[in-house]
């Protein structure tokens, strides 16, 4: 990971594509619990907000980021980045 990373990825918006939990682990179902909460009748949610709501459930922050980046990888979500 390049080191303006992380400050970059806090800044995106993370879009919902597939409602599903098939395969994912602990901190990914909690991901995309937290989106599919959050995000009724707007279809997406800041980073850094879900970020802010995960962590006070006792989730670290690395296991948080990693688990967004698996799920865009395995296109479950999206995440779009500010200009």
């Amino acid at each position: 990971m390049a080191k303006g990373e992380k400050p970059r990825l806090l800044e995106g918006i993370v879009v919902l594509i597939r409602n599903t939990t098939w395969k994912c682990g602990r901190v990914e179902r909690a991901v995309l619990e937290q989106l599919r909460n959050d995000i009724r009748g707007r279809g997406r949610a800041r980073v850094r907000d879900l970020l802010r709501k995960l962590e006070a459930d006792g989730r670290r922050r690395g296991e948080f980021l990693d688990a967004i980046r698996r799920l865009e990888k395995r296109k479950i979500v999206k995440i779009e980045m500010p200009k």
